[in-house]
């Protein structure tokens, strides 16, 4: 589904009303409404050409190929992508030659596959960074070795061998999984690119019929099945369907997508009344160790936050014990194990325990140093001009609402003003001469996070924030045909419905400083959430 159907069919009137059809949409749809992806979808036009929609899915890459013969935007962020379009191309080329399937797109599969090559070589050669993304140090160098083998194939004609690519990663994942020690769970979203080695593992198996929530994954494993899996088929069959041949990287996404949009418009105090179903699964998916974003993805930190924040802004409020599990003391990982960490993961767990802290009756004994120590440390990973990055989003815009809210929320005073000061001030600084904000350029869905952080609770409506934000309307009100993909996965991807909340969220907050009666005075503290405005059925 497109964007701009998304906004047909959540509203394009008022916020409130575009909010409870938002609810209504993500009761209907449980699977989630997540882009395609270039990754993804060469994924299974090599692996899976057996699976309907193959042809689409070959002119899903053709059409999605850049001016310069990559895919995907620019710099490290192309590698990814353009690795998985090129070697799907050669493979459909190895597979077809010049007189088989792949004719049916005639000089153009060839010249897209050259061009690609081309733009993939050269990137590895400048030495582009790798993006820090869900494996891209496996994906890369395993699509390389694919890549190399085509060529040898083909007899040339086609480019030169690629630069040599680290393979250290991969070669030290191959090696463990030839071993009988456990893996962690979060390498099977990532099946389709191991050794031989992933294949003689008992311990992967499809979860509800995807293994790691991932279609290439679910494809990569049922190809090295001896006998059919139909819940497996079944999956990718319902996946091609949903999407059209194309496909997304991680589907369902039940539980990320519904904690993160109903946590969105509850932040804001948006009225909203949620389908007792909906309400019900997310009080299900939390376990002892939290809540997960897909089947056969380990529990995480960042959507059991999400997921307990909503409940507690729906009234609903669940322990959040669970959080515990990922406490490494300074901050909270993701995950257990976790290579880096992550502004925004620990800026929606200081929401989740700053809530308790706040509302529950010993929820300041248990979690009040805990709380204060966090938001220390977010304090601490702002950058000097005032943002925040992370490494779940591709934008500042995206880490630095999520910080300055939680800051502005449920820190301490003397720590939460400073920094939402200096992000206020980077946030004025960075707008575009057409109103709004962006990374690369301007989007609706980065102009909903800057005005969110402009308008934060108990935020003085400055003059230099009013005249911002009003030069904002117009881009907030934007309604584009497709919302560039800024999220992290094995490439980028856009969450609809969560981009879709986000931009309700931030239309209601610039609605509410164009009564009068605010004048210059701060904007009144966010409810819902904290002041309980919201109703469930």
């Amino acid at each position: 589904m497109t964007a701009a159907a998304v906004s047909r069919q959540t509203g394009e009137g008022s916020a409130p009303a575009g909010a409870d059809e938002l609810l209504a949409f993500l009761d209907r749809e449980p699977a989630g409404q997540v882009s395609n992806s270039v990754y993804e979808t060469g994924r299974l036009v090599s692996d899976a050409p057996w699976l309907g929609g193959h042809g689409k899915r070959l002119a899903y890459l053709l059409a999605r190929q850049g001016s310069d013969g990559s895919w995907g935007p620019p710099g490290g962020y192309a590698l990814v992508p353009t690795a998985s379009a090129v070697e799907a191309l050669l493979a459909e080329l190895v597979r077809g030659g010049p007189t088989g399937p792949a004719a049916t797109s005639g000089p153009e599969l060839p010249a897209a596959a050259v061009r690609g090559l081309a733009a993939l070589a050269q990137r590895l050669a400048a030495g582009t960074a790798m993006p820090d993304t869900p494996a891209a140090d496996l994906i890369v160098p395993a699509l390389a070795d694919r890549i190399g083998a085509h060529l040898r194939q083909l007899d040339g004609g086609y480019g030169p061998a690629l630069p040599t690519v680290d393979r250290w990663r991969i070669d030290t994942v191959n090696a463990l999984l030839a071993t009988d020690r456990p893996m962690p769970s979060k390498l099977w979203h990532a099946y389709e690119v191991l050794g031989p080695a992933a294949a003689r593992r008992a311990d992967v198996a499809p979860i509800d019929g995807a293994v790691g929530a991932s279609p290439a994954a679910t494809a990569a494993w049922l190809g090295h099945r001896r006998t059919a899996d139909p819940a497996a088929r079944a999956y990718l069959d319902a996946v091609v369907a949903r999407h059209g041949g194309p496909v997304p990287c991680c589907t369902p996404i039940t539980t990320f997508e519904r904690s993160w949009a109903v946590a969105t418009l509850v932040r804001v105090g948006l009225p909203i009344t949620p389908p007792p179903g909906l309400v019900a699964q997310l009080t299900a998916a939390l376990g002892p160790t939290g809540a997960a974003t897909g089947p056969g993805l380990p529990t995480d930190a960042d959507t059991t936050s999400a997921t307990l924040y909503a409940l507690a802004g729906l009234g609903r409020p669940v322990d959040p014990v669970s959080l515990l599990h990922y406490d490494l003391g300074s901050h909270f990982c993701t995950w257990q194990g976790e290579d880096g960490q992550s502004v925004t993961t620990n800026a929606h767990v200081l929401e989740a325990l700053g809530w308790h802290v706040r509302h529950t009756r010993d929820g300041a004994e248990r979690y009040g140093t805990r709380v204060t120590g966090l938001a220390g440390w977010l304090r601490d990973s702002q950058q000097s001009d005032g943002r925040w990055t992370d490494r779940w989003h591709a934008s500042p815009y995206y880490a630095t609402c999520c910080a300055a809210l939680a800051l502005a929320g449920h820190a301490p005073a003397d720590v939460a003003d400073p920094a939402v000061d200096r992000a206020t001030d980077w946030v004025l600084a960075t707008q575009r001469d057409d109103g709004g904000w962006g990374r690369w350029s301007t989007t609706v869905e980065e102009t909903a996070y800057a005005v969110q952080v402009l308008l934060g609770p108990g935020r003085p409506l400055r003059p230099q924030v009013r005249a911002a934000v009003a030069r904002a309307l117009e881009p907030l009100h934007t309604e584009p045909a497709e919302h560039p993909p800024l999220w992290h996965d094995k490439d980028l991807y856009a969450p609809l419905l969560i981009v879709r909340a986000a931009v309700l969220a931030a239309r209601y907050l610039a609605l509410a400083i164009t009564d009068s009666t605010h004048g210059s005075g701060p904007i009144p503290r966010q409810q819902g959430a904290d002041q309980g405005m919201i109703t469930t059925a």
